[in-house]
């Protein structure tokens, strides 16, 4: 712990002096991404004060990291506790330079700041910014702007408690974005493209980026919790960029990707599959051989597969129509479109696709089957609507015969009112059994 009243060269060239007036409470302290919140008051050298948040009675804040105060304040903020009182002295090239700031700050003025840290808002890393994943950075990193991505290879030390338990701790490698929850949680996994090499942060993770409704039975933790994870990254690989290779190493690329997916198939971990073949689709984006067509036509059969098996018939769909445009006779992908028409109710696009199969081979049993059951569908759909309007014919033909009736038990002679108020007894009658018909068959 420094001594009070006893200069701090952060900059190393004497350009950002610290003086310690009133020493803060806890271990954390602000970093970049976070809001803080401080008063200050700047005077020049001779004591002028030239801006005072004090005065104003109005806390100044700012988002650290983002370039919006002078060189000064971005090193020295990072350095307070929360309620700690310092001054800091720094030199033009660390303030306003040779412009100034005028008419109340010279060029080439030294400045001297009178600050306290009131505290801060941590940074939020959920993707919506919905306070998800709220990171509280323990020890920065000193290698700032070198990130890992999705995709990349980390290696960490996790540390997991819930209501001050530790249920979970221990070192881990893994690829980002191709591990499932029950392994590392989405939350961690989602932040840690945040993090710094040598970072260590405590994670507060809400629970649709944690265990969610579920929990976890082994760990006992229950549904919809919230819970803590102290990450520390120890070291990571980035993936390659698509964008950088060649068609050959795109290629190359690809197919590894495709190979993990296949390996989530079979241990039906089917979104962590589907997300694997759509990465091995971005190295083919670029690309334009036949082994490229051909391997992505494989890789989108796969994620109609995938989507088969979660029952999502619009991705089905759209995969095989993928497929189509590259191979517009690929009997696999318009047997799945059909299959994926045919249970959504579109039968007539799904009897076209089975009879295009047959076109292509006349014995494949599997779309016989699916062409009769069509003509099945269809006959029964047929035979519902004219059950639907016979009996609704029917209806109404009572209707009449009932009005008929009536009209003969009425007196000979009717006054027009009377006339008009029959005949609107019958039409409410007749829509009335309409309705009655319409809303049994739905």
């Amino acid at each position: 712990m420094p001594e009070q009243n006893v200069p701090i060269d952060l900059s190393g060239d004497g350009g950002v002096l610290k003086e310690i007036m009133q020493e803060g409470h806890g271990d954390e302290k602000p970093h970049d991404g976070c809001t803080v919140s401080l008063h200050y008051t700047g005077t020049l050298v001779d004591g002028t004060v030239f801006d005072s948040s004090v005065q104003r009675n109005e806390p100044f804040e700012f988002e650290l990291g983002k370039g919006r105060v002078i060189k000064g304040f971005e090193m020295f903020v990072p350095t307070m506790r929360k309620g700690e009182k310092s001054v800091l002295t720094c030199a033009p090239e660390y303030g306003y330079g040779p412009a100034g700031s005028p008419p109340k700050i010279p060029a080439n003025s030294t400045l001297r700041f009178e600050l306290e840290l009131l505290g801060w808002k941590p940074e939020d890393l959920s993707p919506t910014s919905d306070g998800g994943i709220i990171r509280h950075v323990i020890t920065p990193t000193t290698k700032k702007g070198k990130t890992p991505n999705e995709g990349g290879l980390v290696d960490v030390h996790l540390v997991g408690k819930f209501e001050d338990r530790i249920f979970d701790e221990r070192d881990v490698s893994f690829v980002i974005g191709e591990v499932s929850d029950d392994e590392v949680i989405n939350g961690v996994q989602t932040a840690l493209q945040k993090f710094g090499k040598d970072e260590t942060s405590r994670l507060v993770i809400k629970p649709e980026y944690a265990f969610g409704a579920s929990g976890h039975k082994e760990w006992n933790i229950p549904p919809n919790a919230t819970v803590e994870y102290t990450v520390t990254l120890k070291s990571f690989e980035k993936e390659v960029r698509a964008w950088k290779l060649n068609e050959e190493e795109s290629i190359e690329q690809a197919k590894i990707y495709k190979e993990k997916g296949t390996k989530f198939l079979k241990d039906e971990k089917y979104s962590l599959a589907i997300k694997m073949y759509e990465k091995s689709n971005t190295f083919l984006s670029n690309c334009s051989n036949d082994e490229s067509k051909t391997l992505k036509v494989a890789v989108f059969l796969n994620i109609a597969l995938c989507y088969s098996k979660l029952d999502d018939n619009f991705e089905i769909k759209k995969a095989c129509n993928t497929v189509l445009e590259i191979d517009s006779k690929n009997v696999k992908a318009l047997y799945r479109r059909g299959t994926s028409c045919l249970k959504s109710g579109d039968t007539e696009t799904a009897l076209a696709d089975f009879h295009k199969v047959l076109e292509i081979e006349p014995q494949n049993k599997a779309a016989q089957n699916q062409v009769v059951i069509c003509k099945r569908v269809v006959k029964e759909s047929h035979d519902k609507e004219k059950k639907l309007y016979a009996n609704m014919f029917t209806k109404f033909a009572n209707v009449d015969k009932e009005r008929e009736i009536k009209d003969r038990n009425r007196d000979d002679v009717l006054t027009s009112c009377g006339e008009w108020n029959m005949e609107d007894e019958a039409r409410n009658e007749a829509s009335k059994a309409f309705e009655e018909i319409y809303a049994a068959e739905v």
